[in-house]
């Protein structure tokens, strides 16, 4: 089977940027959910997060989902453009080159959208392919990493993975229950996109290019219910339980165990670990479940502080902070996990090259 890599990834983010400790003084005065909310920040691993719309600025509480779509396309097209530009030139390859474009997004749609408007702005081909994954929410990264990566093995095009969030339109309407209280704390905007293509000697100005050995995904039916992306009629909301680390850390090492024993590997045999920073306590399962040591959830931990879980782009985030921080050397593995509705569990294993 043909090797494929990810040569390039890079990001962009709204200009503002939202400190968790101002959210309270948001809340009307005597507020009765006050004592809660800062009791959900203390314990969020927060400090700040990019929003695309902001809540100091503008409420959007109360729009209806056809205006959040329609903002989704202006505020996302932009964040787009930079992002898969930038990926491109780290990876020197040229717009016409691209022969996929997979958009990954669980939070605005439209078509024609952003993808055929990249595919314009940009001076990509006319024939590139395009692919759309919505509301999958925040696994939905390595799904999308998995479709860009059988393309490369069959084409001789690099595909161009694209995961674009802007969670901060989706705000709902108060009176805000607890659940609600920590989504309104948690999610946040970013655009992430990757260069995946064929293994080739071809030197990138993005440095090391690992390459994808093979996925892996289970699906815990069973507990479905326990988180939710439902579609309304006051944009999308989302349902949180509080058991969701439980239940990770219940499925997580029976499927790393799938993913690592055809490859002769176990957990204590991986160098680095990149987790979707879904939440301080998602990060905590984990580590727990798999026994890391805490140096093994540093960088998931930190791109969680300074810019929030932003759903499919957030595992992005965290391959392109050790890529910049700490590169795999040549043989070195590293394991990558999203987690998201469904009950779903994603991973994913890279080798250096």
């Amino acid at each position: 089977m043909e090797a494929v890599q990810i040569s390039s990834i890079d990001t962009a983010l709204p200009a503002t940027a939202l400190e968790q400790a101002e959210l309270p003084g948001m809340l009307p005065p005597e507020h009765p959910g006050s004592q809660k909310l800062h009791k959900i920040l203390s314990g969020s691993g927060i400090r700040k997060r990019h929003l695309a719309v902001d809540p100091r600025v503008e409420d959007v509480a109360h729009w209806s989902t056809a205006p959040r779509m329609q903002r989704f396309q202006d505020e996302g097209l932009p964040l787009a453009r930079e992002a898969v530009q930038g990926a491109l030139d780290q990876a020197r390859v040229r717009p016409e080159e691209v022969g996929l474009l997979c958009l990954v997004s669980s939070t605005g749609y439209g078509t024609p959208g952003i993808d055929t408007r990249l595919l314009r702005d940009l001076g990509m081909a006319p024939s590139t392919q395009r692919l759309a994954i919505g509301h999958m929410g925040c696994f939905a990264a390595l799904p999308g990493l998995s479709a860009c990566v059988d393309f490369a093995r069959c084409h001789p095009q690099p595909a161009v993975l694209l995961n674009l969030e802007l969670s901060s339109l989706h705000l709902q309407p108060p009176p805000w229950d607890v659940e609600q209280f920590v989504v309104n704390s948690l999610f946040a905007d970013a655009a992430v996109a990757m260069v995946v293509e064929a293994d080739t000697d071809r030197p990138t100005k993005a440095g090391s290019a690992p390459l994808v050995l093979d996925l892996a995904s289970h699906t815990d039916h069973a507990h479905e219910e326990h988180m939710t992306w439902e579609v309304g009629d006051l944009g999308f909301r989302m349902g949180l339980s509080s058991k969701i680390p439980d239940l990770i850390a219940a499925c997580l090492p029976e499927l790393v165990t799938t993913l690592l024993s055809p490859h002769g590997l176990t957990p204590k045999t991986i160098d680095r670990w990149a987790i979707h920073p879904g939440g301080r306590r998602i990060i905590d399962a984990a580590q727990e479940s798999l026994s890391l040591d805490p140096s093994d959830t540093q960088i998931s931990r930190h791109v969680l502080q300074e810019y929030g879980n932003c759903s499919s782009a957030g595992l992005p985030l965290v391959l392109a902070e050790h890529r910049s921080i700490a590169p795999l050397a040549p043989g070195e593995h590293q394991v990558a996990m999203t987690f998201g509705p469904g009950l779903t569990l994603q991973t994913a294993l890279l080798r250096g090259k």
